[in-house]
């Protein structure tokens, strides 16, 4: 796992949206063990205060769950790694359309751009 933290958020919010993320891609497997709140404190560079409320805020969405003597896992149900995906992907598109509004494109220049893009139109960089 690689942590990067910025100063924006709070680093708790970030350690869970790092392992939302690897949850969606398939990182971290459905069902798969993680590692000890310590181990990933350590490894993380964070309290490990700070990262048992990260993994506590995870399991009450339901996306993590512990089992009392054996660590926690990740949730075993597919339908909330799709949701998970959809919710990252439309944050992403959400971010991505207004860096290209504030370049001055509108969504249809945008999907014009990546539609011509996607079938290979560009020339040198350039969009005709």
């Amino acid at each position: 796992m690689e942590w990067k933290f910025t100063d924006d958020i709070p680093i708790y919010q970030q350690i869970m949206d790092i392992i939302k993320q690897q949850i969606a891609s398939g990182e971290l497997a459905v069902g798969e063990k993680l590692p000890s709140v310590r181990e990933m404190a350590l490894a993380a560079g964070v309290n490990p205060n700070t990262m048992q409320k990260a993994l506590a805020e995870l399991e009450r969405e339901g996306l993590l769950y512990s089992k009392r003597t054996a660590g926690r896992f990740v949730a075993e149900q597919e339908e909330i790694k799709k949701g998970l995906q959809e919710e990252l992907l439309m944050g992403y598109i959400e971010t991505f359309l207004k860096n290209m509004a504030k370049l001055g494109y509108t969504v249809e220049e945008v999907v014009e751009i990546i539609l011509k893009h996607e079938k290979g139109e560009e020339k040198d960089g350039q969009f005709n």
